[in-house]
């Protein structure tokens, strides 16, 4: 089945050129031109990605972005921020509230389609095989969920990824870039403080268990997941 992708965008012009360029690639598209819209698509079925305008008129995708990631069924879906805010300060703010890339009009198919088909690879659980354990922190491959003394923490699907890929090379580290190459994709137009973004989003995460002590930051280099000295 191919995968299904939800546009929320109220340009109307807009979410039909996207369907268009979507059906040619081989995707499935469904169309909200609101959040309420969107609202009740998610509720007769979930897509395996969202590409959602950060200036909508109901509420901002922003806040429909909050919303999504708040929400258990809907947080582990990638959501691809389409904006006409191309500053730094913007992309890391929907970062930290979960979204997972930016496309920033006017963009190119070519662009997008990269963006969307990295975006679903990441989800792609195909890399762990088995719970990842340290300690009492657990990664459940069969639920893709973290847990810590049997707390469950609300992460996100790169969240997720990205501690797996630490906890399965531990004691080593890795630059920005490397990071940015082997969890996000090669063909991902991220910049390096993405990385500082998840990570510290991750810390957050963690640190009620005193467990952001793990990751740690090499001055100069980038970030070591380490346990030989804890």
């Amino acid at each position: 089945m191919n995968a299904r992708v939800l546009i929320v965008d109220d340009e109307i012009a807009l979410c039909d050129t996207l369907r268009l360029i979507l059906a040619q690639a081989g995707f499935e598209s469904m169309i909200a031109t609101s959040v309420s819209e969107a609202k009740t698509v998610l509720e007769g079925g979930l897509p395996n990605l969202i590409l959602l305008d950060w200036l909508l008129k109901e509420i901002s995708g922003l806040d429909f972005l909050r919303l999504l990631k708040r929400e258990e069924r809907t947080r582990g879906i990638p959501v691809i921020m389409l904006t006409a805010k191309g500053e730094e300060s913007d992309k890391v703010q929907g970062l930290e509230q979960g979204a997972d890339d930016y496309v920033t009009k006017p963009f190119s198919p070519q662009e997008l389609l990269a963006r969307i088909k990295a975006a679903l690879r990441r989800i792609d659980p195909g890399s762990m095989t088995q719970d990842v354990i340290y300690d009492d922190l657990i990664l459940h491959h069969a639920k893709q969920v973290i847990t810590i003394r049997h707390h469950r923490l609300r992460c996100t699907a790169m969240e997720y990824r990205l501690l797996g890929f630490f906890m399965t090379h531990p004691d080593r580290v890795y630059y920005r870039d490397q990071l940015l190459d082997l969890v996000w994709g090669r063909d991902v137009h991220v910049n390096e403080r993405t990385v500082d973004v998840h990570v510290g989003k991750l810390r957050h995460l963690l640190k009620p268990f005193g467990k952001d002590i793990l990751l740690q930051t090499v001055r100069g280099a980038g970030y070591i997941f380490s346990i030989n000295n804890n």
